[in-house]
């Protein structure tokens, strides 16, 4: 074997060992990439990213509605529950009999059906806005860290939600009181605080009109 080839076999055997030191190398500077892209952009971190808690404590008042189910619904004509709770700010928000009608919409951040409503809403209400004796108010209700679209908060703030925001208990108190059965829910309550009309399912610009028409009186 003449010099020249030895010298080749020794650079060829020096760049094979360096190979994996290479590659891992190049390795942590991704990994480290993804870690600083992450923390940078948010993504769907943990609510101690927003600073807001995602849930809270709810006060129910009031007897709790009968589950819902489509058709002939018995809950209408009897008193909507009082919740008393806070946003996720820990701004108090309350759904009481204070004399103006309401429109309740239940929201679970993981829903794709309920994904698909907000953003309806909001552009409808933007072109239609509610009469000025009815009020709009959400509950964030099922919420669950381990679930897609989380934090709940980040998700209505992206989409523009400009009403109150009421942040359901761990165990979905306000849900349980208003009959909960299926997301999106709505629960039309009229001035006197009693339940005219409840819908679940995604609802058309039209049909959101009908309930805020029941509500109104």
């Amino acid at each position: 074997m003449t010099s020249q080839t030895r010298t080749r076999t020794r650079t060829k055997s020096r760049t094979r060992r360096r190979v994996p030191w290479l590659w891992a190398g190049l390795s942590a500077v991704v990994a480290l990439a993804l870690l600083v892209a992450l923390v940078a952009g948010g993504g769907a971190g943990p609510a101690e990213d927003t600073g807001l808690a995602q849930t809270r404590p709810v006060t129910v008042g009031g007897a709790a509605l009968p589950p819902y189910q489509p058709g002939a619904d018995p809950a209408v004509g009897t008193p909507g529950p009082e919740l008393r709770g806070a946003s996720f700010d820990g701004t108090p928000v309350a759904i009481a009999r204070d004399g103006r009608a309401k429109l309740l919409v239940f929201l679970a951040h993981w829903c794709p059906h309920c994904r698909r409503e907000v953003p309806v809403v909001v552009g409808h209400l933007r072109e239609r806005p509610l009469p000025a004796n009815v009020d709009l108010v959400a509950i964030a209700t099922g919420t669950d860290r381990g679930r897609p679209n989380y934090p709940p908060s980040r998700w209505l703030d992206r989409e523009g939600w400009s009403a109150p925001v009421l942040a359901d208990s761990d165990d979905g108190a306000a849900a349980t009181a208003y009959g909960l059965t299926s997301f999106p829910y709505f629960v039309a309550l009229d001035a006197n605080g009693t339940v005219v009309a409840r819908a679940g399912g995604g609802l058309a610009p039209a049909e959101l009109d009908r309930l805020v028409a029941r509500a109104a009186g």
